[in-house]
């Protein structure tokens, strides 16, 4: 009988850059994420003042990347959730190498920043390009809230179409539909 894969999340370390980059090199050559090649990914990855960063490891090795960043002026989905509501902070550079796929890694993933943000008191939100249909579909299906459409400038001559998403409510753990 073989032993199920360990999945593990935990917080990024400098020292995992460079699996990061190499998995992140994968996902953009299949998926071609992200849109444009950073010129210096360890360093579009590392992005500068985040609240948080994690990775996954799949049987010790890194195969999963995501980052809580604080909203920035022209982020559509803070705007289109908290309408000054509530504090957010940005789900970012989020991705499964390939060979990791199905095992619900992105979904781990997506459950830790939604528990880190809880814990400062951020309302998790992201977007994503419209044609990415793998990463929609894995928003959905964890149950973020689909918030609308916008428009980001990408450079003085090109503009994206990105939906916008909220993280689901966090139940506590002592309520009755906790698990």
């Amino acid at each position: 009988m073989s032993r199920a894969p360990v999945v593990r999340v935990r917080p990024r370390r400098v020292s995992d850059l460079d699996a990061c980059v190499r998995a992140l090199a994968q996902v953009h050559a299949l998926d071609g994420y992200p849109t444009d090649w950073p010129e210096r990914p360890a360093d579009w990855l590392a992005t500068a003042a985040p609240v948080g960063a994690w990775v996954a490891e799949l049987d010790g090795q890194v195969v999963g990347h995501i980052v809580l960043c604080p909203g920035a002026p022209d982020d559509v989905a803070p705007a289109l959730w908290s309408e000054g509501r509530e504090a957010t902070a940005v789900v970012s550079r989020l991705f499964v190498a390939p060979e990791a796929r199905g095992y619900g890694i992105g979904a781990r993933l997506l459950e830790r920043v939604v528990a880190e943000a809880g814990e400062l008191g951020l309302h998790p939100v992201l977007d994503v390009v419209a044609s990415d249909t793998s990463a929609t579909a894995l928003y959905e299906r964890t149950g973020w809230r689909f918030l609308g459409t916008g428009e980001q400038h990408w450079g003085p001559r090109r503009t994206v179409t990105v939906r916008c998403y909220a993280a689901p409510p966090s139940v506590p753990a002592d309520s009755p539909g906790a698990n």
